[in-house]
């Protein structure tokens, strides 16, 4: 095993040096059966050139720190097999970000987009003894909407993002909108869709679907987005 190589081109950048970004060539073990693309990085890192620079934590595709672009497809590092895919594999920074340092991307913008939607139940209803209960049903309402890990990976990959995201919510943030529109125990529905009826807000959604094809938990952004403009509909009929 150890006698295979893995042939990788990385997107460097240092704002420091004065140098333009470009893409250096490296050539790693494998490892092991099973090698991940974050194993790769991290021989990288701690075998030849120390300065390169991305993020990481748990390793284990629940943090969603290593969000990049894979051969052209954003995904996690830490969850993608280095055997099967094309060498070298080209690994870029997630597209449509302001790029700090190689493969770390400013995601600011991003988490005050998520902010925005106001994550966390509203109930204006008095605090129950207990808990405030769900159907089984209502509960199931949530499958699909809550396992979002926030990596960027979705509205890194949204044309539309890329176009206006100074205004445009994107993938993420809206599957997270819906995530609280369903959710029985909240009582802020009303003015959740309010905040959220806007041209480009909500609409400059336009169903190409990139997201669903980039999330490395299979969930479906655009579907989410689309019952929030049912739900949209729905009060004015």
């Amino acid at each position: 095993m150890a006698a295979e190589t893995i042939r990788l081109s990385i997107f460097r950048y240092d704002p420091e040096s004065g140098e333009q970004p470009r893409m250096q060539a490296f050539e790693v073990p494998l490892l092991r059966r099973g090698m991940k693309l974050l194993d790769a990085l991290h021989h990288i890192k701690w075998e030849i050139d120390g300065t390169l620079s991305f993020r990481r934590s748990c390793g284990e595709g629940v943090c969603g720190s290593d969000g990049m672009n894979i051969n052209g497809v954003n995904g996690l590092a830490c969850i993608t097999p280095v055997q099967g895919l094309r060498q070298p594999i080209h690994i870029r920074p997630l597209p449509g970000m302001h790029v700090l340092r190689d493969l770390v991307v400013d995601m600011d913008h991003f988490f005050a987009q998520y902010r925005s939607i106001e994550p966390w139940l509203q109930n204006d209803e008095p605090v129950p003894e207990h808990e405030r209960l769900q159907t089984p049903e209502e509960r199931a309402r949530l499958d699909g909407q809550y396992e979002c890990i926030l990596c960027a990976c979705c509205t890194t990959s949204c044309p539309s993002w890329w176009w206006n995201g100074d205004r445009f919510l994107g993938p993420a943030a809206l599957l997270q909108a819906n995530r609280w529109i369903v959710d029985s125990r909240d009582t802020s529905k009303g003015r959740r869709l309010d905040r959220l009826e806007d041209a480009y807000r909500l609409y400059r959604c336009h169903q190409i679907m990139n997201c669903m094809e980039a999330c490395p938990k299979e969930l479906n952004p655009t579907a989410a987005i689309d019952n929030i403009k049912r739900e949209i509909l729905n009060r004015k009929s």
